[in-house]
């Protein structure tokens, strides 16, 4: 019964979208106050029905109501209560349900917190938002019903992919999820002011909290997927330029982009189309990897499906979009004119530097991740595109970005003089380079990779630390004043500075990582890295829903026990899937990562070893980053969301006739 409940309310959810997607768009044409006025009603009708057919298909999943057939396939009624509602996203079907979620939740933030919004411009964005729920509502209703019922329900289901049960990946789509859809709400406003005519300041501080927004979730998304990555595969890496990998990180480096050219177009109203092109494109890309997940076009891990004609159909849903969006563009291009000039050393200037970067690095890693399916099909050639590829043609783009990015945060608005900047940044550069030159002493091998990066880390923390002080003034009391910053200041410091600490620890990993593969017999030490690591005990466990292979390993130094590891090798009975756990030993400046593998034929068992100097420093910079964003995101100045800067009226609504 609460299963067909939820169907009829996904059902009921679609024709509500097609309400909105159509009467507030007419009414915003006419200006028809009382059926624009519908937009708000109707998108939180839409959230509520959408959250009730999601918590139907919740409820199926926590009881292991296996008449339900996505449950049957993917759960289990041994599987722990955390891994029974992680299921639900856990395949295709329920994943698009929590994306099309996330979507009438973006509209419904869009009727709550839009008060300041022109009543035109509101029902616009909200009838636009619609329309991105109905396609994905037609696809979910059409070709991915979550809901469909077996006949005759097997006695258990056949349990979740092992490599979900994770916490890591309990929460890595959700967040993924909320950045993917929260580009939904730019292209929207993008959109909204292509109809409207109308790009101005105001609108740039419209649209940058949704962008903001989107950027930090996708942040904390990623960074989580890496941390999976890391401890759970076994193979001692936190990032493989895996196809879907690239597909949440070619949004992100967008949105990155969109926010900066965002604060020209408030600031300076220059960049419009840009900044409007720009909000286009970070749908789209949100749209391509929903598309490389689904489609089977190109392998992967993280692939939900391999339905070639569940990918025809999001490819349909892409086109039509990008060609709306594109259309508008074209035809709106003459509105869009910039009013502020400025000179080429500005903080404008160096924001176009940035976007530039972005961009470009945007394009090469999709075509590193595209190439292989344009190689199959033009060329019938097949071939993979991998780490060596992206890290020689993507690393030089994020050099450039750290190297001026604290010289652009400095820099005044219209017109300003370089050799201030950099005079203000001498201690930060001179503080850089002598940890470079550290480094580089201390290192046995000749690598650059090492120095370069730690000294990008240090020019970008010091540098941001420099941004800071350098807006306390002059005179007494400047930490007060320091203090005192807006939150927004803060946060872009922040966020700047966890971008170096990310940088450093992806340089430190690939610089100085060592690796140990041996063949090891229960009692046997041997030395690596400086601690003496010893085989001590391999025994089996039973979990909760598999089986255990577990060893303990101790890791020493000078003859004294540190810490025992227990990594582990499951086998997941109903799924027949045998995985990996690491055991890692987390330090500040570095992680001790063991993995057991097989037995061996004379009676030893398959052991590797790393060292990972500042492992951890990649993901305390990602929370840095999205700490960054959140900071600003708490700016008051967001929370008003210009409505002091609307100096143009919209044309007074009428009733409709």
């Amino acid at each position: 019964m609460i299963t067909e409940l939820g169907h009829f309310a996904l059902i009921l959810a679609f024709c509500v979208a097609i309400f909105q997607m159509i009467v507030p768009l007419v009414g915003a044409h006419n200006r028809w106050s009382s059926w624009m006025a519908t937009a708000e009603p109707a998108a939180n009708l839409q959230f509520g029905l959408t959250a009730l057919s999601f918590a139907a298909l919740t409820y199926a999943f926590v009881t292991s109501d296996f008449s339900v057939q996505l449950v049957a396939q993917n759960s289990h009624s041994l599987k722990p209560m955390l891994y029974k509602v992680t299921g639900v996203w856990g395949n295709h079907e329920g994943s698009m349900l929590l994306w099309v979620l996330i979507v009438t939740l973006f509209g419904a933030f869009a009727s709550w917190f839009g008060g300041n919004l022109p009543p035109t411009l509101k029902a616009r964005v909200l009838a636009v938002q619609a329309s991105v729920g109905v396609a994905f509502f037609a696809f979910i209703l059409f070709s991915s019903n979550p809901f469909l019922r077996l006949p005759v329900p097997p006695f258990d289901g056949q349990d979740l992919n092992p490599l979900l049960q994770d916490p890591g990946l309990a929460f890595h789509p959700p967040f993924l999820y909320l950045g993917y859809v929260g580009l939904s709400m730019t292209f929207s406003f993008a959109v909204a002011a292509l109809i409207e005519g109308r790009v101005d300041a105001a609108w740039g501080r419209w649209v940058r909290p949704y962008t903001l927004a989107a950027w930090i979730f996708l942040t904390i998304g990623i960074a989580l997927g890496s941390w999976w990555a890391y401890y759970e595969l076994g193979w001692g890496g936190f990032w493989f330029w895996d196809p879907v990998e690239n597909a949440s990180f070619m949004p992100w480096l967008i949105a990155a982009a969109l926010l900066h050219s965002a604060i020209v177009v408030e600031k300076r109203e220059s960049l419009k189309s840009w900044t409007i092109l720009l909000a286009i494109i970070a749908f789209g890309f949100s749209m391509v990897g929903a598309f490389i997940t689904r489609s089977g076009v190109l392998t992967s891990v993280h692939a939900f499906a391999t339905d070639p004609e569940r990918g025809l159909f999001l490819l349909l849903i892409l086109g039509f979009f990008m060609m709306v969006g594109l259309t508008l563009f074209a035809a709106r291009a003459h509105v869009m004119q910039a009013k502020g000039v400025f000179g080429l050393v500005s903080r404008e200037s160096f924001l176009v530097a940035n976007n530039v970067l972005l961009g470009v690095a945007t394009f090469v890693v999709f075509v590193g991740t595209i190439w292989p399916l344009v190689s199959e099909l033009f060329f019938d050639r097949k071939l993979s595109v991998g780490a060596p590829f992206f890290n020689m043609a993507f690393t030089p783009f994020m050099i450039l970005l750290g190297l001026i990015l604290p010289v652009g945060a400095l820099m005044p608005w219209k017109r300003g003089v370089l050799s201030r900047a950099i005079k203000q940044l001498t201690g930060a550069f001179v503080l850089a380079v002598a940890v470079g030159l550290l480094v580089w002493a201390m290192q046995t091998e000749r690598s650059a990779l090492g120095p370069v990066g730690l000294f990008l880390a240090a020019w970008l923390v010091a540098g941001a630390a420099v941004d800071l002080w350098s807006r306390t003034g002059r005179g007494d009391d400047r930490f007060g004043r320091l203090r005192r910053l807006p939150r927004a200041d803060w946060g872009k410091s922040v966020a700047h500075a966890g971008f170096g600490i990310t940088i450093a620890g992806v340089s430190a990993m690939m610089a100085w990582e060592k690796e140990d593969i041996r063949v090891a017999q229960i009692g046997e030490t041997y030395d690596f890295a400086g601690y003496e690591i010893t085989l001590a005990d391999v025994k089996d466990v039973e979990g909760p829903n598999y089986l255990s292979t577990t060893a303990v390993i101790d890791v020493g130094q000078n003859g004294q026990t540190i810490v025992s590891l227990k990594p582990e090798k499951r086998i997941y009975p109903v799924a027949a899937m045998p995985t990996s756990e690491a055991a890692i030993d987390n330090g500040f400046l570095r992680d001790i990562y063991v993995v057991i593998g097989d037995p061996q034929v004379n009676g030893g068992w398959a052991v590797r070893s790393y060292y990972k100097p500042l492992a951890n420093w990649i993901w305390g910079g990602s929370i840095l980053m999205a700490l960054g964003g959140a900071l600003s995101l708490s700016d008051r100045r967001y929370r008003v969301a210009a409505g002091a800067r609307k100096t143009r009226e919209t044309p007074q609504a009428t009733p409709a006739e």
